[in-house]
């Protein structure tokens, strides 16, 4: 597990590392900040249902969706209580000072695979920038950003029958 520990320390200072440019410093902080409680996403949703009429529904559940992925990574971050980083010193001041797992990343890559599913192209990238902006800030380990990850895709993925048929949306039976 030191091994572990020891390349998870190494591989954030390398990233870490990338922000003393001032241009990607500033874009991890502007990443960092809009990602704050999940709002870019949320926001992403709510744009998505108000210009597309024709699929507001599955909007509006992916947007739920995307609020839940980051309900289940706060309640997880909450039961872990790991750290954060204490070895680099952050760019971003944190709301909380628990590590695991990245809520930014949960709510980012549940919001990339619904938003995604929905042909929103540009979220998947925008998505995983949210993910490397966190190490560059320094305020992960790439561990925290790798569960997050994962639990969004996961979360995203469990509901996305629901997200993407109206019928099971509304609790009604497929008629035959």
């Amino acid at each position: 597990m030191d091994n572990l520990d020891d390349m998870d320390r190494r591989l954030l200072s390398a990233l870490h590392g990338c922000g003393t440019d001032p241009r990607v410093a500033a874009a991890a902080r502007t990443l960092s900040r809009a990602g704050e409680h999940g709002g870019l996403w949320l926001v992403a949703g709510l744009a998505g249902a108000a210009m597309d009429r024709d699929r507001r529904g599955a909007w509006l559940r992916g947007t739920a969706l995307t609020a839940g992925a980051h309900l289940v990574g706060m309640g997880v971050k909450r039961l872990v209580r790991r750290p954060r980083p204490r070895h680099v010193e952050p760019l971003v001041r944190t709301v909380g000072q628990h590590s695991f797992p990245s809520v930014h990343a949960t709510s980012a890559v549940a919001a990339a695979f619904a938003y995604g599913a929905l042909g929103a192209r540009p979220v998947p990238p925008l998505a995983a920038a949210m993910c490397v902006s966190r190490l560059v800030a320094g305020v992960h380990y790439p561990s925290d950003v790798a569960a997050g990850a994962a639990l969004g895709a996961l979360t995203a993925r469990l509901g996305s029958r629901w997200m993407l048929t109206p019928r099971l949306a509304n609790n009604r039976r497929p008629r035959p």
